[in-house]
């Protein structure tokens, strides 16, 4: 049987019953430290469209929200600057950032030299 998730010893039910006020409570403080400055328009704008439509697919380009207990189950399109990168969100994801699951860069694979990359490729052959 899967682990169910608690965070402070509230489960996944509980948590999303929880207002702003008190989530402030349960989570780091950098997260509660922008939360207390209040959101900034682009984030008051897709909590609004969140509300609305709680079952729509949500595209987005405010990578620095953080994730509140409404959110959970709702699904995003974060911008990763290329392409729209698709996330659900689940209890674990409360209080992190959406730009978090939304990764930009990708991780360079380098293979071997190729020629004229170094002074020992000049004696290795062509063909």
């Amino acid at each position: 049987m899967p682990r169910e998730f608690k965070l402070k010893g509230l489960n996944t039910e509980q948590i999303k019953k929880l207002s702003i006020e008190e989530f402030k409570k349960i989570i780091d403080s950098r997260s509660r430290r922008t939360l207390n400055r209040g959101l900034n328009t682009d984030e008051k704008i897709l909590l609004e469209k969140i509300r609305k439509n709680p079952d729509k697919f949500h595209k987005t380009h405010v990578r620095n929200m953080i994730i509140l207990p409404e959110m959970i189950g709702i699904k995003f399109g974060v911008y990763t600057g290329k392409e729209w990168f698709q996330l659900v969100i689940e209890p674990k994801m409360i209080g992190h950032r959406l730009g978090e699951f939304a990764i930009p860069v990708k991780t360079v694979n380098h293979s071997s030299p190729g020629i004229g990359a170094s002074r020992g490729s000049k004696n290795v052959s062509v063909k």
